[in-house]
């Protein structure tokens, strides 16, 4: 008999903890994991490495294409390698966000990131993140979360964060961009953010990330039980 390897997914918007979380509870269960925000970071990454212009789809979905990409878990922090060079911080500045969520929007490079992510799934089990994990990438997945917080918290997170990479940023400007983002990514044509039927939903504005986690995990041992 074949075991199907069992999904978590976690989706929800722009720094509402997707990565955090994801790194906590893949970390406490032993699983794989895979951070899909991270790839169309990357294709954004190398399209602003490479002067391809966000209209360019044909020379996009090449970059999606030839993606060499791990995602490790080292002293609890994800680290992204992209031909084996640690990229982690490159891909982490807004004006690679901003440039990725409009990669994201594009229905071939979507495509051609696809069975990419499908082919995270190895045994234990993966943990995936982003925004579709659970609508269309992995619909038989046995737990589904879609994340949120407001979008205040959110801008103040991502402000820490920042900050504490010693990157000056205004929090106004963030907050607008966040809002922008929200906006883009819910309303596209290709996969728009959006809850799947089946989600739990977790407000993590006034919680901790490993509160949340810890109820990620309860909620992941009631299925399996059940």
């Amino acid at each position: 008999m074949t075991t199907v390897t069992p999904v978590i997914t976690i989706d929800g918007p722009s720094a509402s903890g997707k990565g955090t979380l994801s790194a906590l509870v893949a970390n406490a269960l032993g699983w794989t994991m895979l951070d899909s925000g991270a790839l169309y970071r990357l294709v954004a990454l190398g399209a602003i490495k490479t002067g391809v212009d966000v209209e360019n789809q044909q020379e996009l979905v090449q970059l999606a294409s030839d993606l060499d990409v791990q995602f490790l878990v080292v002293s609890g922090e994800t680290r992204i390698m992209l031909s084996g060079e640690d990229v982690t911080a490159q891909i982490r500045t807004e004006s690679c966000g901003n440039m990725a969520s409009k990669v994201a929007a594009i229905p071939e490079v979507r495509q051609a990131l696809l069975q990419r992510q499908r082919a995270f799934r190895l045994p234990p089990g993966l943990l995936a993140d982003g925004r579709d994990m659970g609508t269309v990438v992995f619909p038989d997945a046995i737990l589904k979360i879609f994340l949120t917080a407001s979008a205040e918290e959110r801008a103040k997170r991502r402000h820490k964060q920042l900050k504490e990479q010693g990157i000056d940023v205004s929090l106004g400007d963030l907050f607008g961009e966040i809002a922008e983002r929200d906006k883009r990514d819910s309303s596209r044509s290709s996969a728009p953010l959006k809850a799947a039927a089946d989600a739990v939903m977790l407000d993590t504005t006034h919680i901790t990330a490993e509160e949340a986690a810890k109820q990620i995990i309860e909620l992941y041992q009631q299925r399996i039980h059940s």
